[in-house]
């Protein structure tokens, strides 16, 4: 459905993507996941020339997209593209929001755009809303609304360039949950996403990209579990763990508690789970007697659902696990009721502490 064919996109001399080749094919949902600033949203808007390429061809079902004498505005009807930002009219209702571009561009009668509109917003669970206006909706009913305004188009490709990242964590899981009903529907889709857990578990196949290309591609299982070369490797690493260097006792906390429990909902633990991760760091660290040198790290294992936590430092002089040592300690306590290990050790002048913190 999709050809692309040595794609690159240069601003000035920055070069954002070069020599990106791929095929999509119907109903497939591709998502783009990969560190900031390595083209993923700009090879979303040159799919529907949003930005123009520099170089390559684009294919949409056999018709070439750069081509001089190809109908774009015909062909772009085709994709429907859901941004970060939202974009509706704030002075539309929620219902003018999604029948101006059927009347206006698709010749529909205003009957006929509203009976499509109403359809659409029951199916994103917002008929209720219809003759709202967007400042009286959430950050979340704006973007399912937004999703709405596409399927409007009846579009056959539909684009979302991080469709959550302007949404407070609350609202995350409405919208996605729209698009996983999309998914099962067959709608063609590209998503560009850091949601790793609903990547993973809504891909057709998912493109890793770094460096202006697409640097593996392949079905989630690969990608998240057995990733083939060493950057995505690094990558998905990376997005499993969090580390901290803590060289004083004036380091914040709560900011350190916050995103641990954020990290812990990204991997689709509960609450429950990410609030005892917290509370966990907050013990460990207040066994520590010096601050100098800690080193805390956080990291979340798929295969047995358990968040592993581990500390180094030489603020324990003994290990405070031992029988005996601080056995009245309720923060001993509370560590041990709380994992399903814990060990301890002692190398290169250092305490090492694991914890398995209980994932259910």
């Amino acid at each position: 459905m999709i050809k692309v064919r040595n794609l690159a996109k240069h601003f000035g001399e920055l070069v954002v993507l070069r020599d990106v080749s791929v095929d999509i094919k119907k109903g497939e949902i591709i998502t783009v996941i990969g560190p900031s600033g390595t083209g993923k949203s700009t090879f979303l808007r040159c799919l529907n020339l949003l930005e123009t390429p520099t170089g390559g061809q684009i294919f949409i079902d056999d018709i070439p997209l750069l081509d001089k004498n190809t109908n774009i505005p015909k062909l772009r009807q085709k994709m429907g593209m859901v941004f970060q930002g939202f974009n509706l009219f704030a002075h539309l209702t929620v219902l003018e929001n999604l029948t101006l571009g059927p009347i206006k561009l698709l010749g529909k009668k205003k009957e006929e755009a509203n009976k499509k509109a109403m359809e659409l917003l029951k199916l994103v669970g917002l008929a209720e809303k219809a003759h709202a206006f967007p400042d009286e909706l959430s950050g979340g009913q704006k973007q399912r609304v937004a999703i709405a305004r596409c399927m409007a188009m009846e579009p056959e490709i539909l684009l979302f360039d991080e469709p959550t990242s302007a949404l407070d964590p609350t609202m995350v899981s409405e919208v996605l949950a729209v698009i996983r009903r999309l998914a099962r529907e067959g709608m063609t889709m590209i998503i560009v996403t850091h949601e790793m857990e609903f990547a993973r578990n809504i891909s057709s196949r998912v493109f890793y990209m770094d460096e202006g290309i697409i640097y593996e591609e392949g079905p989630p299982n690969q990608i998240f579990e057995n990733p083939l070369k060493e950057k995505t490797k690094a990558f998905i690493n990376r997005i499993r763990s969090l580390h901290y260097a803590i060289t004083s006792e004036n380091y914040d906390l709560y900011a350190m508690q916050a995103e641990m429990e954020a990290f812990c909902e990204k991997h689709g633990l509960t609450k429950k789970v990410a609030g005892f991760v917290a509370l966990m760091a907050e013990e460990v660290l207040g066994l520590q007697k010096d601050f100098a040198d800690v080193k805390l790290g956080l990291a979340y294992s798929e295969k047995d659902g358990t968040v592993e936590m581990l500390c180094e430092s030489s603020g324990l002089p003994e290990n405070p696990f031992d029988e005996g040592v601080m056995a009245d300690d309720i923060g001993i306590k509370l560590i041990k009721g709380r994992c399903k290990s814990v060990d301890y050790d002692y190398k290169d002048g250092k305490n090492v502490l694991l914890l398995k913190v209980k994932g259910e």
